[in-house]
C-alpha cells in the first residue's frame, strides 16, 4: 500500500485534494492506520482517481462525479460521457474566445473615440448583381452570433454549388435582415452566372443595385469588423446622410485558413437626409 503522499504523487494530485475526496466519499483510502490514523491507498485506486479527475476536470461536480461512479457504468459509457463533454467544453471555448475577441474590438472602438478616421470612405453606386446564396438565422447581430453562422453557410454553399455544376465568378457576398425579434437572417451568397434551378439547397436570384452607397474596406478579421462599421456610421451621419438598411459585406479576398489577412468592402445603403 501506499500512504497519502506516496499516493498523491503518483496520481499527481495533492495529498489535500485527497483529504477532500475522503470527506466527501468520492474516494476513500483502502485502509487507515488504526495506530497514526494515517490514509493508505492501493495501486488499483489510481483508476478511480483517474476517473475522478477527468470528471470534475471536465465541469462534474464532486457529488456528480461520485453519482456516476457509483452507477452501473461500464468503461464504453464512461468514455461517451467523456467525450460529449469534451465536445461541449471545446463549443464553449469558442464562444469564449470569440466573446474575448469582441470584448478587445469593443476596447479599441473606445481607445479610438474621438479619433477614428472616416477619410477611407467612398460614395459610389452599387451595380445589381446574381447571386446564388443559402439563407440561416443567427441569435443577433452581435459578431459572435453571426460569425459560425456564415462560416457554415459558405462551405454549404459551395459543396451545393459543385454538385449542381455550378462555379462562381465572381466575389462572395453577405447581407442582411432583421427578424421579428433580435434575431437576424443572414444571407450568403456568391456571384454566379446561371439561371435559377429547381430543388436545390440553394438560391439563385438578383440581388438590387443601389444608386448610393457608403464603402470602406475592412482589413483583417470579421471578428474586428466593428470598427470599420462605427467608422462607417460616424462618416454616414457627419455628411448629411442617413442609412437606408444593413450594409453588405463584399469579401474582395477571404480564405477561411487565413481570416485575419481577409480584404472585405462593407457597402451601407445612403440617402441625404
Amino acid at each position: 500500500m501506499f500512504t497519502i503522499g506516496e499516493f498523491a504523487g503518483l496520481g499527481r494530485v495533492s495529498i489535500r485534494m485527497l483529504r477532500h475526496y475522503d470527506r466527501i466519499g468520492v474516494l476513500r483510502p483502502a485502509a487507515v492506520d488504526p495506530v497514526n490514523g494515517y490514509r493508505l491507498y492501493r495501486a488499483d485506486q489510481l483508476s478511480r482517481l483517474n476517473r475522478v479527475v477527468a470528471l470534475s476536470s471536465l465541469g462534474f461536480t464532486l457529488a456528480q462525479v461520485r453519482s456516476i461512479l457509483e452507477g452501473p457504468i461500464d468503461v464504453a459509457e464512461l468514455r461517451g460521457m467523456l467525450r460529449l463533454r469534451q465536445a461541449e467544453l471545446h463549443t464553449q471555448l469558442e464562444a469564449d474566445r470569440a466573446r474575448l475577441t469582441g470584448v478587445e474590438a469593443r476596447l479599441r472602438i473606445i481607445a479610438q473615440e474621438g479619433t477614428m478616421s472616416t477619410q477611407d470612405v467612398v460614395v459610389k453606386r452599387v451595380e445589381p448583381v446574381r447571386l446564388a446564396e443559402m439563407t440561416a438565422t443567427a441569435a443577433s447581430f452581435a459578431t459572435r452570433d453571426i460569425g459560425p453562422v456564415i462560416q457554415t453557410l459558405y462551405p454549404q454553399l459551395m459543396r451545393e454549388l459543385d454538385r449542381a455544376g455550378i462555379r462562381p465568378t465572381g466575389y462572395g457576398i453577405a447581407y442582411y435582415e432583421a427578424a421579428d425579434d433580435d434575431s437576424v437572417v443572414i444571407h450568403a451568397g456568391i456571384m454566379v452566372d446561371a439561371d435559377p434551378v429547381a430543388d436545390q439547397a440553394f438560391r439563385i436570384g438578383d440581388l438590387a443595385g443601389e444608386q448610393s452607397a457608403a464603402t470602406i474596406i475592412h482589413r483583417g478579421s470579421m471578428d474586428t469588423c466593428e470598427e470599420s462599421y462605427q467608422a462607417l456610421a460616424q462618416w454616414t451621419e457627419a455628411n448629411g446622410y442617413r442609412a437606408k438598411g444593413f450594409a453588405r459585406e463584399v469579401y474582395v479576398d477571404y480564405d477561411p485558413e487565413r481570416p485575419d489577412d481577409g480584404v472585405t468592402e462593407l457597402q451601407m445603403p445612403i440617402e441625404k437626409t
